[in-house]
């Protein structure tokens, strides 16, 4: 069997440059490589529901704007197969046995777990009468779904941003559990983080941890050149580089880190004239004479962040106009998901046929019905 990749992304809302950069722009890598068999990204609408029950239209709304954010970032329906979670049903059976091979203690032990049931200020602390208060079971319960998602296209690789490493090795733990319980069917996935150490998690605009829709402090890739150059300007920096003479901390700083993560060597030349009427010219070939001559002084942050705008736009200007047709022809869209959720529910299927299997609960199979009504007839008969 090749290498196969399961990937993909709930649909709260618009994909972000942290998205780009932490797992879309290696997707299209990965895609043109050649070197996998299959890959499916997935709309994980089902999971999306976990935390936003009470508002399924704004699931719904941004299935659409998710896909369209795959499409303009380069993912070919060709090459990919981009389905919805929701319209494949086999992955709630998969989901179902597996739960019986976790404890709810392995559960409330993962990191993963814990830090978003904190970030979503949820509270087991009531006696649960109030749902708002408490974590909705399927939420708690992500590490299992997403072991589903996993091995029912027995992915070999899954990519993600370091903050997912406890997920995927519970996948793992299922799967080996699983394998062990009932035969080898299900295959092991192994992690594969960013490769670009800025981009394991970029942190917000804000300077916060992790960049994040509800925390508003997102670059999103469908925002306009004049959204990001704003968005920009204000982004958290050095607190104690309070004048263009003072040396300045590069470590720490937002502007830099994104930097780390977007700016080429190509991208000096381009924009060595690009900020005509400023009082100190940008002569820098690299990043990293930039970061030494923000540590010696003499270099303010505004040059710092007209540079940094000027490198964002850059990479974003061709998402944006190949979204800008896309929006054009939305029943494209659509049908590029209906294609693709049919091919990855036929592959699913397969996998809980394979599962029903060695679990020897596939009593209506072909040939299993007539040899379990043997079977329990000459044990009656005797």
């Amino acid at each position: 069997m090749g290498k196969i990749i399961l990937t993909g992304d709930r649909p709260t809302g618009r994909l972000h440059i942290g998205h780009y950069v932490g797992s879309l722009r290696r997707r299209v890598e990965l895609q043109n490589s050649g070197e996998f068999e299959k890959i499916f990204i997935m709309i994980a609408d089902a999971q999306a529901l976990t935390d936003n029950a009470d508002n399924p239209e704004k699931v719904r709304q941004n299935i659409l704007e998710v896909a369209l954010d795959y499409l303009s970032a380069g993912l070919d329906p060709e090459k990919s197969n981009l389905f919805i979670q929701s319209q494949i049903s086999e992955l709630t059976e998969l989901d179902f046995f597996y739960q019986n091979l976790v404890t709810v203690q392995r559960l409330q032990r993962n990191p993963t777990v814990k830090a978003e049931i904190q970030m979503r200020g949820f509270s087991d602390s009531n006696d649960g009468s109030d749902n708002k208060a408490g974590t909705p079971v399927g939420f708690f319960c992500y590490p299992i779904s997403q072991a589903a998602d996993i091995t029912a296209f027995k992915a070999t690789t899954v990519p993600v941003g370091e903050d997912q490493e406890p997920m995927i090795e519970q996948t793992r733990e299922i799967v080996r559990k699983f394998n062990s319980t009932y035969g080898e069917v299900l295959v092991e996935p192994e992690i594969m983080l960013p490769d670009n150490a800025a981009c394991l998690r970029l942190p917000g605009t804000d300077g916060k941890a992790k960049m994040s829709k509800s925390l508003g402090n997102c670059i999103y890739l469908s925002d306009s050149a004049e959204e990001v150059a704003a968005k920009v300007k204000g982004m958290y920096t050095d607190p104690l580089h309070l004048q263009v003479s003072d040396p300045g901390h590069v470590e720490g700083n937002t502007v830099f880190t994104y930097l780390d993560a977007f700016c080429k060597p190509e991208h000096f030349e381009k924009f060595r004239n690009a900020f005509i009427g400023k009082k100190v010219s940008f002569e820098f070939n690299s990043l990293d004479e930039v970061k030494d001559q923000y540590r010696a002084g003499g270099l303010g942050d505004m040059m710092i962040k007209n540079f940094l705008a000027a490198v964002l736009n850059d990479t974003l200007e061709p998402i944006r106009q190949r979204r800008q047709e896309l929006e054009k022809n939305i029943p494209y869209v659509y049908e590029v998901l209906k294609k693709g959720t049919e091919a990855a529910r036929a592959v699913a299927s397969q996998t809980l046929a394979d599962v029903k299997r060695a679990m020897k609960i596939n009593y209506f199979d072909p040939g299993v019905l007539e040899e379990l009504i043997k079977e329990q007839s000459d044990k009656y008969s005797k």
